[in-house]
């Protein structure tokens, strides 16, 4: 995602379409990943095999999912989410070892708390020389576009791919990363409404059209990069990515580590209820 949107020259939080619910979330994954330095994954990626498997399939998957969008293939696009939501998941009528979890993001109230951006004014504009091509960002009467969240559901297509259960991978390591990411995954897949809102919004809704081409784009690109196994390439679109947020690093480190207290707060407070 970080990526995608320096590529479109767009700073997510302030055209208006990237400040609230699972987009919060979404901003400050990938602004906690990218204040980091570039060979704290970079080995994770390029040297495990497993690794180099999953963005492959991740890039595969990103790409079909965008395909099928752009052919309006509206069957041929919730089969496929559907199945994937099953398999990780679980489907809505069943118990599975995800369902039987407290989910970890709970409420968008929570989150919401820890945007970087809010909705514009409608006599606020965006630089347009510094953002050029960034669209009109909505005002507070109007409601944020859905999104398709490609992101995440290529992540979920990925998974079921794969075989992987990242419930069994959370128990196992739980990184305050990979906690959000499976959190805001079960979040949108485990609410038949959200979840049929994004597929409805990537057939039907081009308003995020663009960020998902420029998304495609940079999975595929990073897919490349690790198959070719060099580390100087890495470094450079790692860095080059970076220093577009950089000015934001030291807000979403406190906001970031915030909402992820909060989150662990709120779980804790939960019990699941038993039979």
């Amino acid at each position: 995602m970080g990526m995608a949107w320096s590529s479109a020259l767009t700073y997510p939080w302030e055209h208006g379409y990237y400040v609230k619910g699972i987009e919060t979330v979404k901003v400050n994954i990938m602004l906690r990943i990218y204040s980091n330095k570039w060979h704290v994954y970079a080995g994770l990626a390029i040297l495990n095999p497993s690794a180099r498997v999953q963005i492959d399939q991740y890039a595969r998957s990103t790409t079909e999912i965008f395909k099928l969008m752009l052919a309006g293939d509206g069957a041929g696009l919730r089969e496929r989410i559907y199945k994937a939501r099953d398999q990780v998941f679980g489907s809505p009528d069943e118990t599975s070892e995800g369902t039987k979890r407290v989910p970890i993001l709970l409420s968008e109230s929570i989150f919401d708390q820890f945007s970087l951006g809010k909705p514009r004014l409608d006599n606020e504009t965006v630089d347009t020389e510094e953002h050029e091509g960034t669209p009109t960002p909505p005002s507070p009467t109007q409601a944020i576009p859905a999104n398709s969240h490609l992101s995440l559901l290529a992540m979920v297509d990925c998974w079921a791919h794969l075989g992987i259960q990242p419930f069994v991978h959370l128990d196992l390591a739980a990184t305050p990363v990979f906690r959000m990411w499976i959190g805001v995954a079960e979040y949108l897949f485990r609410s038949p409404r959200r979840l049929d809102a994004a597929i409805n919004a990537a057939l039907y809704d081009v308003s995020h059209r663009s960020d998902d081409l420029e998304f495609v784009v940079a999975a595929r690109g990073w897919s490349q990069c690790i198959s070719f196994g060099n580390f100087d390439l890495y470094r450079e679109r790692f860095e080059r990515t970076a220093e577009f947020f950089h000015t934001r690093f030291e807000d979403a480190t406190k906001l970031g580590s915030a909402m992820i207290k909060a989150i662990m707060e709120s779980s804790a407070e939960v019990k699941v209820p038993t039979k």
